[in-house]
């Protein structure tokens, strides 16, 4: 499997502006500014916020997988995720999860979640500290 997606950028960094879309179609020219970005978050949306839907969306699936794989079939698995940008380097990507698990032990479930961590495809493909608060609802 591919999956492409396009940006174009028009103008200086700070006065300029772009678009992303999706080779799904799912989204297209989607805005992004520096103001997005670095400011105050008006103006679009930005790469980091992409790449936190795409390791929360990534976690969420990998750990019901994981989960399924054994037999423990979740309720729910919602997971929220936050990218830290400091001084242009994207620093650590800080996951919450709360899943509904019927029969699952906290202690168990807390080892599905410590072993997705590392192998959700996503978390592979990031080179930075995965932070994971984890708690069964």
């Amino acid at each position: 499997m591919k999956s492409t997606a396009t940006a174009v950028w028009k103008g200086s960094l700070k006065d300029g502006a772009g678009n992303l879309s999706s080779g799904s179609a799912f989204f297209s020219n989607l805005p992004y500014t520096f103001n997005s970005r670095f400011g105050n978050g008006t103006g679009g949306t930005n790469p980091e916020e992409l790449i936190a839907a795409a390791h929360a969306g990534c976690y969420s699936m990998a750990l019901s997988a994981g989960l399924s794989k054994d037999g423990i079939i979740p309720e729910s698995v919602e997971t929220s995720c936050t990218i830290t940008l400091e001084d242009g380097v994207i620093k650590a990507s800080n996951l919450v999860v709360k899943a509904k698990v019927p029969g699952l032990s906290k202690e168990d479930f807390e080892k599905y979640a410590r072993e997705t961590k590392s192998t959700c495809p996503v978390s592979k493909a990031l080179n930075l500290e995965i932070l994971l608060e984890a708690s069964l609802v």
